[in-house]
């Protein structure tokens, strides 16, 4: 019998597991992963939202106007005057202001500058025009004249382009600054109200906070129901890997110990028969053997009788098992064996192994109830964690700064939304303006140019040319009632009359001398239209300079030291500020806390106890140190314990059948003694053959009675071989195939018989040990897993109380909030309107000046005449009947 060629595995398995008891039950993945637990945010009845400006098209445009606002206010912030100016407003000295805003005073002397010369200038040019003094047409013909027209129309066109950028700008900015205004100011008292239950509102939302402790401890408890039973499947499953196998080795030690017994005992047997056997056929064989060698040695013998006597010669017993040793002694010691039934064994074993976590469960019951009343409890620092906030004193004093604050700020908003509604008022009414001076000039200049298209003769007159230059020279109705210029009925008549659009080449117009009185009457006009373009500039350069002087200090005095820190260091150096306007007192600050360090802590997200000074110091982390409430889970966890009632995975009888196997000495049976007999065969010679030529040898007798006697003898050898050889022969075979299994299998059952004995009894003494070993491990992996709900809660309400409940970050924000609100949202808009209609009121001089010079160009060029009559008559020849004499 050969040894199962896998039984070794196990038992090497089993050696190093329990020889490496450490490296048990070390993995928690068993048990599963634990679950992320959902915490319900706590609601803040207000939270300050970041402001931020959207990017957008403008935003060139308002970095272009903070680098002009660079250039006019080169200084840094005045500290001194601004002080002085806070304290003792008598104290200022206007040449210290001057100073600061020599920028500002330059451009007010620019502003005064252009508020008196061009009024004075367009003053001038009207009575220029009405006086017949300036303008109104080219009055010679040269070899220049159209290359002169072109360029002028040209810069006009450009200029032109010019104002209607500006123009537009100046429309969109002025709208944004209106839209953004109301948005802008209504900010204001929502962000005071939001800031007021920054300190209020915390004791309320930290209770909220506090009953989520629930959510952990909930399920803690459901995973306590039934952590018997896992354990003890955990358990199982890692005993299992060491038990079943030793388990399964046993009952093929059991097996192959049947199997060795039986052939022990069919050895026995076959042995007795054969030498049984062999007492009988010895004589038999000898007495043919006689018999034989006398009738073949006849010589009335004929054929081939010397043949065959050799062959009788050689009948005798080959194999002698007289001489292979008995195995009485082996049986003898193996009497009774097996007593035990190997296979009820191991499968009773295994059952009492399956309700391994049964056991466990019912051991573990009593400490998972204790377990579940400490779980409920909740820990004295989560009860306290809203209660012990001190914050009722600095919440009043908070309060009240905000609410006074508030109702200050209240009466000085709604002036701020009035003023802007007049100055978006105003700003769309100078806009218009603006684009009205825009669409004449390029009006002026389509018409002008279909005029000139149109003429043959710059001497000749065209309506449409007349059209562009009134168009350029911005025509105005006069005050008399009458309609003139463009409108006039004869100008209409002009138009469209084919001889007033079309004349002869070199015929003069015919012009009705009523209509010599409208041309006169609109030239006035035109000049007095020139005249209120250039004091439309007045009004307009007087709201550049308001929105400018007004716009830049509050981005260069109070934007860029807003943006910069330079305010806040102000406000922080004693005796800057008035004592009514303590901001540190009134704000309730900390005594080593400034205003700019709070600021930056509370942008990091400092928490409210480090910046605030309230009633008493608050410490976060003491209220969430749960370690008491757990070191009762750990010791109850830790406690885990299982009785296994000295385990025994071999029933006594099955321990007497192995050591009684081990003791036999089946593998010193003389195996080879066996063999060497067994290869031998029962007789020498063949007897059924001999049989056979006997035989046929008594055929060829002449002498029939030696025939006769050969015949006897060929039949007598042939019932030998029946009846007592052939039986011989299959007890050899039978013999033969139990001594071919002992021979192979004693050694290494011998060898397995006292490596599961060993192994069993080691595994009986450490089995014990080793399922608290591993139940405590599984208990350790349980308990991780479980205080990582805690520390999930923990973890999370640390972050909740920090950055959202307890946290001074909406003071900082609403400081950043301010400054988006004032400086990006409206101050940023408002210096871009006065820029843009600053960039149309002085583009507004090139465009009058290129259209006053390009409108002449659009008329009929004077021709010298000796004539008499006035300039403004000799445009229009009137054919007239020469001098006839009758």
């Amino acid at each position: 019998m050969r040894c199962t060629p896998g039984l070794l595995v196990p038992l090497v398995g089993l050696g190093l597991s329990l020889r490496l008891p450490g490296a048990v039950a070390n993995d928690c993945g068993s048990l599963g992963q634990a679950q992320r637990l959902a915490f319900a945010p706590v609601a803040r009845t207000r939270w300050l939202a970041p402001l931020v400006r959207p990017p957008g098209p403008l935003d060139p445009l308002y970095g272009a106007v903070r680098r002009f606002l660079a250039v006019v206010q080169l200084n840094p912030f005045p500290a001194d005057l601004v002080k002085a100016l806070l304290n003792e407003p008598s104290s200022v000295k206007v040449d210290e202001v001057v100073r600061y805003e020599a920028g500002y005073v330059v451009g007010a002397v620019i502003a005064g500058l252009y508020l008196l010369v061009v009024p004075t200038t367009g003053l001038g040019f009207c009575c220029c025009r009405y006086r017949r003094r300036c303008g109104g047409r080219v009055k010679t013909e040269h070899k220049a004249l159209a290359c002169e027209g072109g360029t002028l129309m040209a810069f006009l066109l450009l200029t032109t382009l010019i104002l209607l950028i500006g123009v537009v700008c100046a429309f969109v900015t002025n709208q944004r600054t209106h839209e953004q205004t109301g948005p802008s100011v209504e900010a204001v008292p929502e962000t005071l109200l939001s800031l007021r239950g920054l300190v209020s509102d915390v004791p309320q939302e930290l209770q909220a906070v506090a009953e989520q402790f629930s959510l952990p401890q909930k399920q803690v408890l459901e995973e306590l129901d039934g952590i018997g039973e896992r354990l003890g499947n955990l358990v199982h499953t890692q005993l299992g890997s060491i038990v079943y196998p030793v388990l399964a080795s046993v009952d093929s030690l059991g097996k192959a110990l049947q199997v060795a017994m039986d052939h022990l005992r069919v050895l026995n047997t076959t042995l007795v028969e054969l030498r049984e056997g062999q007492q009988h056929l010895e004589p038999a064989v000898q007495k043919h053997r006689d018999r034989l060698l006398a009738l073949l040695q006849d010589t009335g013998c004929q054929g081939n009788c010397e043949g065959t006597l050799n062959q009788a010669r050689a009948l005798e017993l080959a194999a002698d098992f007289v001489q292979v040793p008995s195995i009485d002694h082996v049986l003898y010691r193996l009497q009774g064996v097996p007593e035990a039934n190997f296979s009820s064994m191991v499968q009773e074993e295994n059952n009492t192994f399956h309700s391994l976590p049964l056991l466990v469960a019912m051991q573990t019951a009593s400490v998972v109830k204790d377990l579940k009343k400490a779980v409920a409890q909740q820990p004295e620092g989560m009860r306290t964690l809203a209660s012990g906030f001190p914050g009722s004193e600095a919440a009043s004093q908070w309060k009240q700064a905000l609410e006074q604050l508030e109702e200050h700020s209240r009466p000085y908003l709604r002036d701020m939304q009035r003023y802007e509604t007049y100055r978006w008022i105003m700003g769309c009414v100078l806009c218009s303006t603006a684009l009205l001076v825009v669409v004449c000039n390029l009006l002026g200049l389509c018409l002008g140019i279909l005029g000139l298209s149109a003429r043959e003769d710059p001497s000749h007159w065209e309506a449409k040319g007349e059209a562009g230059a009134r168009f350029l020279m911005v025509v105005m109705p006069t005050s008399q009632g009458s309609s003139t210029g463009l409108w006039h009925p004869a100008y209409r008549s002009l138009l469209f009359s084919p001889v007033g659009c079309c004349p002869a080449s070199g015929s003069r117009l015919a012009v009705p001398g009523h209509l010599l009185k409208v041309i006169s009457v609109d030239t006035k006009a035109s000049s007095r239209g020139v005249g209120l373009s250039f004091l439309f500039t007045a009004p307009l350069i007087l709201l550049v300079f308001a929105t400018f002087l007004v716009g830049g200090n509050v981005q260069t005095l109070v934007c860029r030291s807003w943006e910069s820190g330079e305010l806040y260091e102000f406000a922080d150096t004693p005796g800057n500020l008035p004592p009514s306007m303590n901001l540190s007192h009134l704000l309730g600050l900390r005594k080593n806390i400034s205003i700019l360090l709070a600021y930056q802590q509370c942008k990091e997200g400092a928490a409210l106890w480090k910046v605030l000074q309230l009633n008493d110091s608050y410490d976060l982390d003491k209220h969430l140190d749960i370690s008491q409430y757990t070191k009762k889970l750990q010791w109850d966890l830790q406690s885990f314990q299982v009785d296994m009632k000295d385990p025994d995975l071999l029933s006594p009888e099955a321990r007497r059948d192995l050591e009684a196997l081990q003791t036999s000495g089946v593998e010193s049976i003389p195996y080879l003694d066996f063999l060497v007999q067994i290869q031998k065969p029962v007789v020498k010679t063949d007897v059924e053959q001999l049989a056979q030529e006997l035989a046929g040898l008594a055929q060829s007798q002449g002498n029939s009675v030696l025939g006769q006697q050969l015949q006897e003898e060929s039949r007598g050898l042939r019932n030998l071989f029946e009846e007592q050889v052939i039986s011989q022969q299959n007890l050899v075979v039978k013999l033969n195939l139990s001594i071919r299994a002992l021979e192979s299998s004693a050694p290494n059952l011998q060898q397995e018989t006292s490596a599961i004995l060993g192994n069993v009894t080691y595994l009986n003494a450490e089995l014990p040990p080793l399922t608290n070993h591993i139940l405590q491990n599984a208990s350790q992996c349980f308990l991780t897993r479980e205080m990582g709900y805690f520390s999930q809660y923990v973890a999370w309400v640390r972050e909740e109380v920090t950055q959202h409940i307890a946290t001074c970050q909406p003071f900082s924000r609403a400081l950043d909030n301010g400054r988006v609100i004032l400086c990006d949202m409206m101050a940023d808009p408002w210096n871009a309107f006065w820029f843009c209609l600053g960039w149309c009121t002085f583009f507004l001089i090139p465009s009058i000046i290129f259209a006053v010079k390009t409108s002449k160009y659009f008329r009929p060029i004077r021709k010298r005449l000796s004539s008499t009559s006035s300039e403004e008559t000799q445009l229009f020849h009137i054919p007239r009947v020469t001098s006839l004499k009758l």
